[in-house]
């Protein structure tokens, strides 16, 4: 049981460390890392509760358990974020195939942030 325990902290260690490179790239999935790596706490309360003191994680794990959705500051953060990193990088790049690439990666994800924002009923998964 100790090490179902160990396997378990040390797997959501590394799904949260996934989660936070969302924060510097802009089609880095986050919540399904974070979820995943709440999920893989659940044999370590105490590590579990040091999560949501983190303001940045618990958003994503209460908005998820209780189908609220993301705030419209987050959606928009997101978006911003993601727009001008794509942005950053057609111009660093100069090259019209990768431009109209990162264009559509860009509109899909923008999509999936929009979709993921919005409240959702009977989600409480976690």
């Amino acid at each position: 049981m100790r090490i179902k325990t160990f396997i378990l902290t040390g797997l959501g260690f590394s799904f949260l460390g996934l989660g936070a490179v969302g924060l510097l790239l802009p089609i880095w999935p986050t919540t399904p890392f974070v979820l995943i790596s709440f999920a893989c706490f659940s044999s370590a309360p105490h590590i579990r509760s040091r999560i949501m003191r983190i303001s940045f994680f618990r958003e994503y794990i209460d908005n998820y358990s209780s189908g609220t959705g993301l705030s419209h500051k987050t959606i928009w953060i997101s978006i911003i974020w993601l727009w001008g990193m794509l942005i950053l990088s057609m111009f660093m790049m100069h090259t019209l195939w990768l431009t109209i690439l990162l264009i559509l990666i860009g509109f899909t994800v923008t999509v999936h942030i929009l979709m993921i924002g919005k409240a959702r009923k009977n989600r409480n998964v976690l």
